[in-house]
């Protein structure tokens, strides 16, 4: 779940506690090329204030000045759920500022219940995966736990999203690269936290918004208590603390898991881990090392570029070719120069 969706679900129910009027809309369904993918949400006050995003602007426009007296429209009526179209034609799509052949499909909620609201938000911030069904006859939600991750679903008459608690990094060792990746990772909507036994390096953390983790790494990892919505990273560069933080984190369902290290340092990680801890080249098939993808980097903040690229891959279920795999990409480089020093 995204942390936008997230505060756009405690900003409806703050609003609706307030006794204001809220739409919740949905997209539902898109064709062709769109600029929010299904399940992503906004919501619209009577006044006209707006939280999150379903297009790139016009059509939060449109709604505005359709459904709120602040700009003219109607007030947000009553009644069940709605289903609205947008792009059909080619004048449309230029008029909401669609993509060439963009359709987009939205379902409105009209002042939606909070009791199931609140219900939903406490079950998120525990930190459970919850489906969230819609009948758009009726306007009644349905809510139950799930077990992993599905795809939104919308056949017509009923809407399904399960939503999640927001994606989580934490991170091992707080040295400068650290602090440029929690930044990165902060504006990318992660939960960060950071763990360092040591004193002279937490000591120096100065960034806001980051959780700080006190204990060794092996049983932090272990509290974390990593999901599918998480990733870890060691970059303290000592490898008391990296591999015993890599040992707890192999062992959980994080979607990345990486360390900071050159190739030979990788390769000496790898063999440590099979030889003294019991690993195995299947178990460390999930091992980033070197992580991040190649551009070349040097300085810590181009490093956390590399690396967030690759985490965020890895979140978006992308599959990145082997010219951008660090190892590869070097090797292929180091080829070219002995030839061309030939």
């Amino acid at each position: 779940m995204e942390s936008i969706d997230l505060l756009v679900l405690s900003t409806a129910h703050d609003w609706l506690q307030a006794g204001q009027r809220v739409l919740l809309a949905t997209v539902a369904r898109t064709w062709g090329s769109s600029p929010r993918p299904v399940g992503s949400m906004m919501a619209l006050r009577g006044d006209g204030r707006v939280v999150g995003s379903v297009s790139g602007g016009c059509i939060e426009d449109d709604l505005i000045h359709r459904y709120t007296s602040a700009y003219g429209g109607n007030a947000l009526p009553d009644g069940p759920p709605q289903v609205v179209r947008y792009g059909i034609s080619a004048d449309e799509a230029h008029r909401f500022g669609l993509p060439c052949g963009g359709t987009l499909e939205l379902i409105l909620e009209f002042t939606p219940s909070r009791p199931p609201l609140e219900r939903l938000l406490a079950q998120l911030n525990a930190g459970h995966l919850v489906r969230r069904s819609l009948d758009l006859g009726s306007g009644q939600v349905a809510l139950a736990t799930s077990t992993a991750p599905e795809q939104f679903v919308f056949d017509g008459q009923q809407m399904v999203n399960t939503l999640g608690p927001g994606y989580r990094l934490l991170l091992i060792g707080a040295g400068a690269l650290a602090e440029y990746l929690a930044t990165m990772a902060l504006f990318n909507g992660f939960r960060v936290a950071v763990c360092d036994p040591r004193p002279e390096y937490i000591g120096g953390w100065n960034i806001p918004g980051v959780e700080q983790l006190v204990g060794m790494p092996d049983d932090v990892v272990r509290a974390f208590a990593p999901d599918l919505r998480s990733c870890i990273v060691a970059v303290s560069h000592d490898p008391k603390l990296d591999d015993l933080a890599l040992l707890e984190a192999l062992h959980s369902p994080a979607f990345y898991i990486g360390a900071i290290g050159s190739r030979r340092n990788s390769q000496l990680r790898r063999e440590r881990l099979i030889e003294h801890f019991g690993e195995s080249q299947a178990s460390l098939q999930r091992l980033h090392g070197p992580i991040g993808i190649y551009i070349g980097s040097k300085t810590p903040a181009e490093i956390a570029v590399s690396v967030m690229a690759e985490i965020l891959a890895a979140k978006n279920g992308v599959a990145l070719p082997r010219t951008v795999d660090i190892s590869s990409a070097k090797q292929a480089r180091e080829q070219l120069d002995s030839v061309a020093a030939l």
